[in-house]
Formats: structure tokens, sequence, C-alpha cells
């Protein structure tokens, strides 16, 4: 039960990286490499800021206005200077691999010793719990700090769900969603789409670093090498979710990449369950993105055609 409520917080807090790609992949038709970055960059800077003394929910929105400076970069590079923006990602994602360790000064930086924003969900768990250091759930005995980090992820996740959906109903957000649809039409009507562009990244961005500060904080450090292959997870989780909403609508669209973030972990979580090595973890992401991938082509070409009503035609 406890690898069950372990994926789950995870997935909720990768979940938080999917909504970043969903923006870049689905809206601006741009998969941006920088996440591989900005995801480091995000635990990085609330790693070294909160060992410094800063309260961990400061570092934590540093490390979000962080990301956002590494995806407005990104989005200056493939407008102004009219870099291909998969190249621009790549550039950016190089660029901020010597960024993160100049700032950390080494290759790891552990958290196990500081309060973190996991030290106060565990807290308020102890609270609400009556100081239990194990509570029974549906009939499993579940660790309290578990339990409470996989609330806490998920009345988070609920948040920005909520504050994204708002956002592209406002007017800034229909203008993001147009200019990716059709950029040539918003331009005619006087949007400066590259503008909207470097916004769009770099909100995306920020939410994927806001996913780095949150599962170094989880896992208890920061290291170098934590965003390698992190977009094709995100990639993943957004092909997922739409697979299993079916639907073009703004609100579950967001919520498939939820789910998609959230039953991704739980694959992965079984499969090394079954007895597969960890090291051939980055396989069983290849093979699940790959499935991902063929299988609605597959699904559609396996449906009976259907037949033309000669009448009606």
């Amino acid at each position: 039960m406890n690898l069950l409520i372990g994926a789950l917080t995870l997935g909720l807090i990768l979940a938080i990286l999917a909504l970043g790609v969903y923006i870049s992949f689905r809206i601006f038709n741009i998969p941006d490499i920088t996440a591989e970055g900005s995801i480091t960059l995000g635990g990085v800077v609330a790693a070294v800021l909160i060992i410094n003394g800063m309260h961990p929910l400061a570092a934590t929105l540093a490390a979000v206005v962080a990301g956002a400076i590494a995806g407005a970069g990104t989005g200056l590079m493939a407008t102004k200077f009219k870099i291909q923006p998969l190249l621009a990602g790549i550039l950016a994602m190089t660029a901020l691999y010597s960024i993160n360790l100049r700032l950390m000064g080494r290759s790891n930086l552990p958290l196990v010793n500081e309060e973190t924003l996991a030290t106060y969900a565990e807290r308020f768990g102890s609270m609400i719990f009556g100081g239990r250091s194990v509570v029974e759930v549906f009939g499993w005995e579940v660790g309290m700090r578990d339990l409470a980090m996989l609330i806490a992820s998920f009345v988070l996740v609920v948040l920005v769900c909520l504050m994204l959906y708002w956002f592209f109903r406002t007017q800034l957000g229909t203008a993001m969603r147009a200019s990716g649809d059709n950029p040539q039409m918003m331009t005619a009507l006087g949007v400066s789409v590259e503008t909207v562009t470097i916004v769009g990244l770099a909100m995306s961005n920020g939410l994927i670093a806001l996913s780095g500060a949150l599962l170094a904080q989880y896992q208890g450090f920061a290291d170098v090498q934590m965003g390698i292959g992190i977009i094709v997870l995100g990639l993943a989780s957004v092909i997922i979710g739409e697979a299993l909403v079916g639907s073009r609508s703004l609100g579950l669209l967001i919520c498939g990449a939820i789910m998609g973030a959230v039953l991704f972990r739980l694959l992965v979580a079984v499969a090394l369950r079954w007895g597969l090595n960890p090291s051939d973890l980055k396989l069983i992401t290849a093979v699940f993105v790959f499935l991902a991938l063929v299988a609605p082509t597959f699904i559609r070409k396996l449906k009976p055609p259907v037949p033309l009503n000669v009448e009606e035609a």
C-alpha cells in the first residue's frame, strides 16, 4: 500500500510537469526540451535557498520564477532570434546544466535535515491524525507522512488546475490558444504572436520548475541528473491523458494530463514491483511512450468502416 501511495504522490507532483508540457506541446506545438533543464533548475533553486535559510514556500516561488525566466529565454531565441524552437530548447537545456551545477557547487544537495514543504505537510498530517505515525486506510496500514504528502499534493494539483482553467478562459489565455492554432489569423488581428509565445513558454517552464521544486523536497535531495529524460514522461502523460478523455474540451484535457501522469507512474511502479531492474526504468518509459503513441492509430484501424447509406448520400 505504501508503494501505491508513493506512486500516486509522485504522479501528482509530476502531473504539474505534465501541465507545463501540455502548454508548450499542445497549445504552441513546440516540443520544448528546456523542460529537462528547468525541472532540475526548480529543484536546485529551491534546495539552495532552503539550505541558506529561506522559507520553503518562498524558495518554491523563487524556483517558479527561475523556471519562467528559463522558458522566456527559450521563447526569445525561438521568436526574436528566429532559432528553430526544438534547437532553442536544446540550447537552453545545455546551458541550464552548467547553470545548475554552478548554483549547487556539487552534483547533489541533500535536504534531509532541512525544513521543507514536505515537513510542513507531515506536521499538518500529524495534527489531523492525532499524532499517529501509522494510519489505517481500507484495512491497510499506511505511513502518516506518506498519506499527508498525498493529500497535500492532491490539493495543490487541484489548485493549479483551477488556476490554469481560469487563465485559459481569460482574454490573454484565449489569445494564447488561438495563436497556437492559427498564428497567421492572430497576427492579422493585431496580436503579437511572438510575445504570446514567450509568455506561454515562460508559464510552461514555471510549472515544470514548480514540479522540480516539489520533487526535490519530497525526495529529500536535488540532483543535477534529475531532469534527464523527463520530457518523455511529460509527453507520455499528455498523450495518455488525451487518449483517456477522448475530448478536445479544455477542462477535460487538463484533467487528462493529470490522469496520464498518475497512470504513467502507477504503470512504472507496477513494472518495478514485478521485479524489473530499476536500471531498465528509461527503457520501460520508452516502451510506454511508444505504446501510447501507436495505440490510438492502431485502435482506429481496428474499427470497422462506417457503411455509407446510398439513399442519404
